[in-house]
C-alpha cells in the first residue's frame, strides 16, 4: 500500500519542523550558549516514525515520540537505529536549557545536617560510646583497686599490673579479632550479630571486673571481654557500608573517635566518683547512714569498686538492646533477609507512638527511617533508596541484574598500601595505648617527698634527667583531669577538625598530626616538677599544675583528633576489594591490640623500672621514639580507592550494567 499524498505533505511538514529547530539549536550552540558544538548537527534529525492506523486508510505519526532518538520513515515492524546526534540533541531542551558546571568551583565540607542515615548511625554510635565509657570508666580509680587486692605491694609492681591488665583486653582481641571479622564477613554471621556478641561479651566483663577480689580473678575477666569483642573493626566497616560516598567520610567516620572523647568526659567522672562508695558517701551508704544500717551497706564494703561496673555494664546492655530493636544489617548477602528484632522494635515504637498520640481521623506522615525499616523487611535496600526515587524523566532507568558476590582470596589481601598502611596504623595504635595507659597511672602515683624517698637513694631531683614521682590525685582529680582531654578533643572535633581536613586533605592531615606526639611526651614527665601550691604527699594542685597539664593534653588531644579519623579512613580505603572490608579493618583492629598489648606492658614494666631507678621519664621519652618512627612509615601511606584488584570478569559485568542503567 502507498502512502496517500497527504501522508507525505504531514511527513514534510514534520522535517521542516525539526530542520528549524535543529538550526536555531545550531545557532545558539555556534553562539556559545548552549554550550553544545556546532559539529553535532551536521546532519538534520529525520522525521519520527510513521504509523498505519488499523481503522483508517490514511497513516497518522505516533504521538509518541522521543527527542533521544533517530527515527526514519519507514513501514510498520521495522524498528528505528538509535543516533549519537539524537541522544546529543536529548541533552538540550527548548524550554531548559543546560546548567553549565564549573569545574574550578570548589566544593566546601558538608555539614552534620548534610550527613545522610542518621538514625543508623545513631544507634552505632551510642553502641561505640558504651565501651570507651566503660574502659575510662575503670582506669580513674584501677590503681586503686589493685591497692586493695594487696596493700602491701609497692608503687611500682602496681604500675606493673595496671599495665597487664591493659594488656591482657587488648592481647585477647588480637587473637579473636580476625575470627570476628571473618565471622562478619560471613552469611551466617554477620555484622549485627557480632556486634551483639561483643556488646554482651564486654557486659559480663565489666560485672565480673567489679566483683573480682584479687588480680588473677580481674585478668581473667578482663581477657574474656577482650575475647569477645571484635566492635571497632565491625562497626568501622557498617560505616563505610552505610556512608558510601568519600565527601561524607570524614563526618562519618570522626564519630567514633568523638565516642572516645565522649567517653573520656564521662567515664572518669563516673567512675571517680562511684568508686568505693562507703568511703567517699559515709552518710550515704556507710554504718548508721541512709540506706547503710549499723554496719553499711555490705556488699559495697565488700566490693569496693563494684558499682561503677555495674553502672557501665547497664550502658552495654542498653546499647545491645538499641542494636536489636534498632539496627540494620550492612552485609550485602543479607540485607534483605527478615530481621525479627527490627520488628519487634517497630512494634514497640507503634504502640508507644498510639499511647502517647491518641487522635482520632488523622494521617501522619510517614518518616524516612520508619520508611527505611519497611523497605528493608520488604526486601528493598534502604540504603538506595535516594537513589530509586523517581525523577521527572521520560526515560525509565533499568537496575542491572544482581550478581554473584566474588570474593577477594585472603592470600592476596597483603598490598604494599595495606602493609605501611597497617605499619602506621601499629606505631600510631602503640603509642596510643602506652599513654593513657601511662598516663592514669602517672596522675596516681604519689609524688616525689624528700623526707621519704623512693627510692630511698635517690633524695633531690637533678634536672634535665633524673628526677621520679608522679602527681598523686585521688579518683576524683584524674577522672576531672581526664574530662579536661575528653571537653578538648569533642570541640576541637565538632569545630577544627572538618574545616583543616576539607582543606589539608586526609593524607596530609594525618602526617602533620602525628608530629604533635613526640612534643606532647617529651614534656609530660615534667610535669611532676611543677611547682605546686601544696606540699608532698598531699596531691599536686594549684594554677601552674593545672595549666601545665591542659597545655600537655591539649597538643596530644590536638594531634589525636586529626591522626585518628584519618588513620580510620586510610585503613577503610587501602582495601584491595570490596569483598575484604570487613577483613581489612578486623586486621586492622588485630594490629591495633597486639600493639596495645605490647605497648601497656612494656610501658608499664618500664614506668617501674624508672620509679625505682629515680628516671621517671625514661618510659616517655622511649614512646616518643616509637611516635617518631610512626611519623616517618606515614611516608609510605597513601590512600587507596577501596577497589585496587579486579577479580576476573568484573570489569566487564559493570560495563553491562552500565549499559542496561543507560
Amino acid at each position: 500500500m502507498r502512502p496517500s499524498p497527504s501522508l507525505d505533505a504531514n511527513v514534510s511538514r514534520v522535517k521542516d519542523d525539526t530542520v528549524t529547530k535543529t538550526t536555531n539549536k545550531a545557532r545558539k550552540a555556534q553562539d556559545g550558549g548552549d554550550g553544545i558544538r556546532l559539529s553535532d548537527f551536521a546532519k538534520p534529525t529525520p522525521a519520527p516514525q510513521q504509523r498505519l492506523s488499523d481503522d483508517d486508510a490514511s497513516p497518522t505519526i505516533s504521538g509518541n515520540y522521543n527527542e533521544g532518538e533517530k527515527t526514519q520513515l519507514v513501514g510498520p515492524g521495522v524498528t528505528p537505529r538509535p543516533s549519537s546526534i539524537g541522544r546529543r540533541l536529548s541533552l538540550v531542551d527548548d524550554e531548559d536549557p543546560p546548567v553549565q558546571i564549573s569545574p574550578s568551583k570548589k566544593i566546601g565540607p558538608v555539614s552534620w545536617r548534610e550527613l545522610p542515615h542518621k538514625g543508623q548511625l545513631a544507634i552505632l554510635t551510642l553502641a561505640r560510646l558504651s565501651e570507651p565509657l566503660t574502659q575510662t570508666s575503670l582506669q580513674a580509680y584501677m590503681f586503686y583497686q589493685l591497692k586493695s587486692f594487696d596493700p602491701s605491694l609497692p608503687d611500682s609492681a602496681i604500675a606493673s599490673q595496671a599495665g597487664i591488665l591493659q594488656g591482657s583486653f587488648t592481647a585477647a582481641q588480637f587473637f579473636t579479632a580476625i575470627l570476628w571479622g571473618r565471622a562478619a564477613d560471613s552469611e551466617w554471621g554477620g555484622r549485627k550479630k557480632v556486634l551483639l556478641v561483643g556488646l554482651f561479651g564486654t557486659c559480663l566483663s565489666c560485672v565480673g571486673f567489679g566483683f573480682s577480689r584479687s588480680f588473677l580473678q580481674a585478668a581473667i575477666f578482663r581477657t574474656m571481654g577482650g575475647a569477645l569483642n571484635g566492635n571497632v573493626g565491625v562497626m568501622r566497616t557498617m560505616i563505610s557500608e552505610i556512608i558510601k560516598e568519600k565527601k561524607y567520610q570524614s563526618r562519618a567516620f570522626i564519630l567514633l573517635p568523638m565516642c572516645f572523647n565522649i567517653g573520656v568526659i564521662i567515664g572518669p567522672v563516673l567512675g571517680g566518683l562511684l568508686a568505693d562508695p562507703v568511703e567517699s558517701y559515709p552518710r550515704v551508704f556507710g554504718g548508721n547512714s541512709v540506706f547503710g544500717g549499723k554496719s553499711g551497706v555490705w556488699w559495697m564494703k565488700h566490693w569496693p569498686y563494684a558499682l561503677p561496673n555495674l553502672l557501665s555494664a547497664f550502658f552495654l546492655f542498653s546499647a545491645a538492646a538499641g542494636v536489636i530493636f534498632g539496627l540494620e544489617e550492612t552485609l550485602d548477602t543479607l540485607r534483605d533477609k527478615p530481621d525479627l528484632g527490627l520488628r519487634i522494635g517497630r512494634s514497640i515504637a507503634n504502640f508507644f507512638r498510639r499511647l502517647f498520640h491518641r487522635k482520632t481521623h488523622q494521617y501522619t506522615a510517614v518518616n524516612d527511617q520508619d520508611f527505611d525499616s519497611t523497605a528493608r523487611s520488604s526486601g528493598v535496600e534502604s540504603y538506595d533508596l535516594e537513589d530509586r526515587t523517581p525523577q521527572s524523566s521520560p526515560t525509565t532507568t533499568i537496575s542491572p541484574l544482581p550478581r554473584q558476590k566474588r570474593k577477594l582470596p585472603f592470600r592476596r589481601i597483603w598490598t604494599r598500601n595495606v602493609l605501611f598502611t597497617l605499619l602506621s596504623h601499629a606505631t600510631l595504635a602503640f603509642h596510643l595505648g602506652t599513654f593513657h595507659s601511662l598516663w592514669y597511672i602517672f596522675l596516681s602515683t604519689p609524688r616525689f617527698n624528700p623526707s621519704h624517698p623512693i627510692p630511698a637513694t635517690h633524695t633531690s631531683q637533678h634536672l634535665p634527667f633524673s628526677f621520679t614521682g608522679g602527681l598523686g590525685m585521688p579518683p576524683r582529680s584524674v577522672g576531672f583531669a581526664m574530662a579536661v582531654l575528653g571537653l578538648i578533643g569533642i570541640t576541637l572535633q565538632l569545630l577544627v577538625y572538618p574545616t583543616v581536613n576539607s582543606r589539608l586533605g586526609t593524607l596530609r592531615s594525618y602526617r602533620w598530626s602525628l608530629l604533635g606526639f613526640p612534643l606532647c611526651y617529651c614534656l609530660a614527665p615534667y610535669l611532676a616538677i611543677i611547682p605546686s601550691s601544696s606540699s608532698p604527699p598531699a596531691q599536686a594542685s594549684g594554677p601552674l599544675v593545672w595549666t601545665a597539664l591542659a597545655a600537655v593534653l591539649f597538643i596530644q588531644v590536638v594531634a589525636r583528633t586529626f591522626a585518628l579519623p584519618a588513620n580510620i579512613i586510610l585503613i577503610n580505603n587501602c582495601s584491595p576489594h570490596p569483598s575484604v572490608l570487613g577483613t581489612i579493618h578486623s586486621i586492622g583492629q588485630s594490629v591495633s591490640c597486639a600493639s596495645r598489648t605490647v605497648g601497656p606492658v612494656l610501658g608499664g614494666w618500664l614506668y617501674g623500672f624508672g620509679l625505682r631507678k629515680g628516671v621517671v621519664g625514661g618510659v616517655w621519652w622511649g614512646i616518643a621514639g616509637v611516635a617518631g618512627l610512626g611519623w616517618v612509615a606515614s611516608g609510605w601511606v597513601y590512600e587507596g580507592s577501596g577497589h585496587e584488584i579486579w577479580l576476573e570478569g568484573e570489569k566487564e559485568e559493570e560495563e553491562e550494567d552500565e549499559e542496561v542503567v543507560r
